[in-house]
């Protein structure tokens, strides 16, 4: 085992498979500058493009439909709206539409999530409104090892897929654009994110399967990306109080592992999801309505965001999760039921 931050996960993986399979391109904006390392063994499949969305996404379609393998990088998921069309209408249809021959093979790499004060536009996590397509998978790790063994995944797949990184957990994107400018504004990057253990050979991890990083026996706890670390950190203080809060790192929200989750919740009789994206019909609904399809009795709560993230700092702490919500949330859960 060896140690690196995010970044360098998710890029030691795509160099491994590069070297493993010569049809694995990467295309987008900025990608000289940003992938120097790839750029330094794999210059001739590296394609800077111009801030046209719609245009390159449309072309990592069709590049992945002629045989290709495409990264194609967005520099925030906001971006993804001007290119919805080629999502929605073109890369998720192709594989019904042609009988089941004809896959997409697209990875979509994008960062994601606020907490750097960028604002409504630039601050989006997004993977509910796009988890409503059928034919499109969404990927969201929370650490280095899972980042790189699921980007491993993702260009093993045949369909489209779309790979989230979080901002907080990017050193790079921390540096680009919460660096000079922004010496007074203190941005709550989770340690255990950032930085860890990975395997000195990459291997992919099982898209759909979540992670519990913690048992408990009280309330079980489901998130993804950085919401994931907010939830270990509350965890420890609802220890204090003497409730064992059960944590699940989702990794994938598409396909959702509702099994795991409903074993948990069968379990602690109480679920709170902790969702960065926003509340209405998205990832903490589409959860509530598939444990009660299956019948089970809980007590559910949820937190997500409920109105468009502002730029003050201030009030963004206020509108996204924090760890502070979290607790007083599974402090309602928990003694609510009792």
């Amino acid at each position: 085992m060896k140690r690196m931050n995010f970044d360098e996960a998710i890029e030691n993986a795509i160099i491994q498979a590069m070297l493993e399979d010569d049809r694995i391109i990467i295309m987008g904006e900025d990608v000289h500058t940003n992938r120097s390392a790839l750029v330094a063994r794999f210059s001739d499949r590296i394609f800077p493009t111009p801030i046209s969305e719609a245009s390159f996404l449309g072309a990592g379609i069709t590049a992945a439909m002629a045989g290709l393998k495409p990264i194609v990088e967005l520099w925030m998921i906001d971006f993804i709206c001007v290119a919805f069309d080629a999502i929605v209408n073109h890369a998720t249809k192709v594989y019904d539409f042609s009988g089941k021959r004809w896959g997409v093979p697209l990875v979509i790499r994008a960062p994601c999530g606020g907490g750097l004060g960028d604002g409504g536009q630039h601050e989006q996590i997004l993977y509910g409104s796009i988890a409503s397509i059928p034919g499109i998978k969404i990927l969201l790790p929370s650490n280095p090892a899972d980042a790189g063994g699921l980007m491993l995944a993702a260009l093993q797949e045949k369909h489209p897929v779309i790979f989230l990184e979080h901002k907080l957990l990017s050193e790079q994107l921390l540096y680009y654009l919460g660096g000079s400018g922004r010496n007074t504004v203190k941005f709550d990057v989770p340690e255990n994110g950032i930085e860890g253990e990975v395997p000195d050979h990459w291997v992919p991890l099982e898209i759909g399967k979540l992670k519990v990083l913690k048992e408990g026996t009280d309330l079980t706890m489901v998130s993804a990306g950085v919401a994931v670390h907010r939830c270990m950190d509350a965890a420890i203080e609802l220890e204090k109080q003497n409730i064992s809060a059960e944590i699940l790192d989702l990794r994938t929200i598409v396909p959702l592992d509702i099994d795991n989750i409903a074993a948990s919740v069968q379990k602690t009789g109480k679920i709170l999801i902790v969702d960065e994206d926003y509340k209405q019909f998205g990832l903490s609904g589409e959860i509530a309505a598939s444990l009660l399809e299956r019948k089970l009795n809980f007590t559910y709560q949820r937190i997500g965001t409920e109105t468009t993230i502002p730029f003050s700092p201030q009030l963004e702490v206020k509108t996204l999760p924090s760890v502070e919500k979290i607790v007083s949330m599974s402090q309602f859960l928990f003694y609510g039921s009792h």
